[in-house]
């Protein structure tokens, strides 16, 4: 049985399209964005029929570059909120709409600019690492922003930079910093915060489905709950290293490309999923928790989508004060492991 997700935060109660109607919304969003000179941008836990049709799909720091490289005069974000600011501050001259902004974020929710202001005084030497899943102010407030797909890269590259013993604030996500820990063999300050979905999948998840799929590639999220432990069960022998990765989501999309292998658990938010087995027709994908369900990314829908195109409203406008100090930790992260 799946291991169920905290109650906090209710899963989503999704109104499915028949087929018929989802066809129709899509030839109406891709007639507005051509009207509007929009480009769409959807992230990787998006609803299948978002991700569809979406120019592009991708996980945050893919989508951060494509905001920044497309000449669009409009940028449709499907995705959550601190996704859209940080194609608003990439992109300041642009339009940035979000179809629906109580799109937020659980781990973004954990630490404000108040909290890493005092922990940074606490710490006045400092150099900080936030994750991008950070509001524009916490981002404001850093020295580096940082993805899943190169927390480790960031973290070696202020190691090199300042030198060994280089104090870093890492945050807010702890099973992050724990698997960056891990891999560096840095120690850093780590904040104590974490996305609910992935925290949801925990230890049980995993003992379930390897015993269900012993063959399988094991693909596994670094923000999991179980990561740490999956970590030391492959130091112990008790699970096969050789088949066990710890990836952001896309980087688990090229894995499954490249692996000979026909099975894979993948523990992470399930919308990615749907992109993995459209680009892998040949092989099967397992969902570790089933439940594992963001109920923030499942509120973007197609109407909304629509209606966003046509009234260029919700916009996401960072202002320019605060702009100004986050563009240059997300440039940081952009930048580096290019």
């Amino acid at each position: 049985m799946a291991t169920p997700l905290p109650t906090l935060h209710p899963q989503p109660v999704i109104e499915p399209l028949d087929p018929g109607e989802i066809e129709r919304l899509q030839r109406e969003v891709r007639a507005l964005a051509r009207e509007r000179d929009a480009v769409i941008l959807a992230h990787n836990y998006q609803l299948p029929e978002v991700q569809d049709v979406a120019d592009f799909v991708g996980d945050s720091l893919e989508l951060a570059r494509r905001a920044q490289s497309s000449q669009a005069a409009v940028i449709a974000f499907c995705g959550v909120h601190f996704m859209a600011e940080t194609a608003s501050i990439l992109c300041p001259d642009r339009t940035v709409l979000l179809p629906d902004l109580a799109a937020g974020c659980s781990l973004a929710d954990s630490i404000t600019a108040d909290q890493l202001r005092a922990w940074k005084r606490e710490h006045p030497e400092a150099v900080v690492v936030m994750y991008v899943n950070t509001s524009a102010e916490v981002k404001a407030e850093s020295d580096y922003c940082c993805t899943s797909s190169n927390a480790v890269q960031v973290v070696e590259h202020v190691r090199n930079t300042y030198g060994e013993d280089v104090e870093i604030l890492f945050g807010p996500d702890m099973w992050l910093g724990a698997y960056v820990e891990r891999v560096t063999g840095k120690r850093m300050h780590v904040w104590t915060g974490e996305c609910h979905v992935h925290a949801g999948i925990r230890p049980g998840d995993i003992a379930r489905v390897r015993a269900e799929h012993p063959g399988a590639d094991f693909m596994i999220h670094p923000e999991c709950g179980c990561s740490t432990q999956v970590m030391e069960y492959a130091a112990c022998g008790d699970v096969d290293p050789e088949r066990t990765y710890m990836l952001s989501t896309g980087q688990m999309l090229r894995h499954a490309r490249a692996s000979q292998a026909k099975d894979f658990v993948v523990a992470t938010e399930t919308g990615l999923l749907h992109r993995l087995a459209l680009e892998n027709p040949e092989k099967r994908f397992y969902a570790a928790n089933p439940r594992a369900i963001c109920p923030y990314m499942k509120i973007i829908t197609l109407p909304k989508l629509r209606d966003a195109l046509r009234d260029l409203r919700p916009e996401v406008r960072v202002p320019e004060e605060i702009a100004e100090r986050a563009r240059r930790p997300i440039e940081r992260m952009v930048a580096i492991g290019r």
